[in-house]
């Protein structure tokens, strides 16, 4: 985007930004940054030993290698073509592409009506769902990739020691309980009483406070399936404090994936982003929007920003072998937008002010802000205490009246159909995993491996559907049984734990989300 908006930070192709096919090799040829992408397949590395070589230039050799390197204040961000060679010959043509601002057109008008953020870096340099825990709870509770075995275990071990998945709350969890405790709510941009999650899945575990479990029958109502609900609480003026939007990551022919993972369609994410933007516009509720797009980390495409070191541990927990990362630096920087009337057309947005001399932004910048906002009275962890906020971004003292009403309809950029008899993408596999978590085949044997071998992407996403449905169903089971509000729902729990409410799954405070239609 920067060729749209110079003030901002991006990548182009000026031929200014470049990786060497060898860092090691003084003479190597260099591939250079350009905007050729339109249909992105394969998939780039982005583990944190992938993104270690990347902004590192070098391999992570476990034993060998500390996971950050001690006296490197600014990674020279230079193995990102060396690492994707590696993934695969020929994938630094992938890494080192981006989109041209016509081919996100939605993007490209969002950026000049309203404001981007140009240094918003991932939580930590790993995977999905680590950085994706931090939206929540500013913390990853020691993860440092997508194990959804450990995700669902009862506890972890790390070098011999136990270290429980227990965040004190969750930025949702502290909206919902200072609303239902009727302490009022200093915020300008919305007047609902309630705190909703659109979405088809959340999958939280089983605490040691029962109060604080999402799974209970009081906080069920508040996760409601996009295609059904989103539009008609924007339309009514019934949208909540705090909403999170999840898309759909199961690529079908009838209902393509628009979460921008390759090898989707960006032009079906660009599709969902219209049509979110179209039905916030129109609510009567716009004036009190601040609409945030954020990605969870880079996907292992180049970057040229480094990225930021000597920063806090949340909960000063150590991440297992052989990393045993410290969570003493930020990962890449990802696309962030910020769309509100109450934004100048074409701000951009760099570094904060505070609350630290060294504070980013990052992802727990969503929960500090929230805390702001609302008034709450804790911080999560430590992170969200230094994370810069970005309230503001609201510069305006009046809304503005020219926003536009209607974003460009973006064009289909993949030459092909949805492959949805191809096996399943290791993220979808986890959400399969998480979904067993709700149906209760994570008690079986089958579970993990077997519940997954031979499975299509279509098969995937019908078995998402089926567990939702499943545990919906069991959720209404116990309000006709007459159950109250503090009641966990459990559906077909171990014996070990059929009569007991806590069955102590230490996925605890995890909130993920899938978006699919349901009925």
């Amino acid at each position: 985007m920067k060729s749209i908006n110079p003030g901002i930070d991006g990548v182009s192709n000026d031929r200014e930004l470049s990786n060497p096919l060898s860092t090691s090799d003084r003479n190597s040829s260099l591939v250079y940054f350009g905007n050729q992408s339109v249909y992105v397949d394969p998939d780039p590395g982005h583990s944190i030993q992938a993104i270690y070589e990347q902004i590192y230039g070098v391999p992570f050799t476990a034993g060998v290698t500390p996971i950050t390197p001690p006296g490197i204040d600014s990674p020279p961000m230079n193995g990102f073509v060396q690492q994707a060679e590696k993934e695969k010959p020929g994938m630094s043509s992938i890494v080192m592409n981006g989109f041209k601002p016509e081919a996100v057109p939605v993007y490209e008008s969002l950026v000049r009506e309203f404001a981007v953020c140009d240094r918003w870096f991932a939580s930590m340099p790993a995977s999905t769902q680590p950085n994706r825990l931090f939206v929540h709870s500013a913390t990853s509770h020691g993860f440092t990739s997508n194990d959804t075995k450990k995700l669902v275990a009862d506890d972890l071990v790390y070098s011999g020691r136990q270290a429980v998945i227990n965040p004190r709350m969750t930025i949702p969890e502290s909206v919902i309980n200072l609303l239902l405790s009727s302490i009022p709510v200093n915020c300008s941009f919305d007047s609902a009483t309630t705190v909703c999650v659109h979405a088809c899945m959340h999958v939280t575990s089983d605490v040691d406070d029962d109060d604080r479990n999402l799974r209970q029958l009081k906080y069920v109502g508040n996760f409601h399936p996009f295609d059904l609900k989103f539009k008609k609480h924007c339309k009514k003026g019934k949208l909540p404090n705090y909403v999170v939007i999840e898309q759909r990551y199961f690529d079908l022919k009838l209902l393509p994936g628009n979460d921008d993972h390759p090898s989707h369609d960006v032009s079906e994410g660009q599709k969902l982003v219209k049509e979110v933007y179209e039905a916030l516009r129109s609510s009567p509720q716009w004036n009190e929007i601040l609409f945030v797009i954020i990605y969870d980390e880079h996907g292992g495409f180049f970057d040229h920003v480094p990225t930021p070191v000597r920063v806090p541990s949340p909960d000063d927990i150590v991440g297992p072998e052989p990393f045993y990362f410290k969570f003493d630096r930020l990962g890449v920087r990802v696309p962030t937008l910020f769309i509100s009337p109450w934004i100048e057309p074409g701000t951009v947005v760099h570094r904060p002010s505070g609350p630290h001399p060294t504070s980013e932004f990052e992802h727990s910048s969503i929960p500090a802000t929230v805390k702001k906002i609302f008034n709450l009275k804790d911080f999560l962890t430590k992170r969200d205490e230094w994370a810069g906020t970005f309230e503001t971004v609201l510069t305006r003292t009046t809304p503005r009246t020219d926003c536009p009403e209607i974003l460009p309809e973006p064009r289909k950029l993949r030459p092909t159909e949805a492959a949805e008899t191809a096996k399943l993408s290791e993220f979808q596999t986890e959400l399969v995993h998480l979904g067993a978590v709700l149906n209760g085949d994570h008690a079986k044997d089958i579970y993990p491996h077997k519940l997954v071998e031979n499975m299509t992407v279509a098969d995937g996403a019908q078995y998402v559907q089926n567990a939702l449905k499943t545990f919906f169903e069991e959720c209404e089971n116990c309000r006709n049984n007459g159950f109250d509000g503090s009641h966990v729902v459990v559906v077909n729990p171990p014996a070990r734990d059929a009569t007991v409410q806590d069955t102590r799954s230490s996925l605890q405070k995890m909130l993920s989300c899938l978006l699919c239609n349901w009925s």
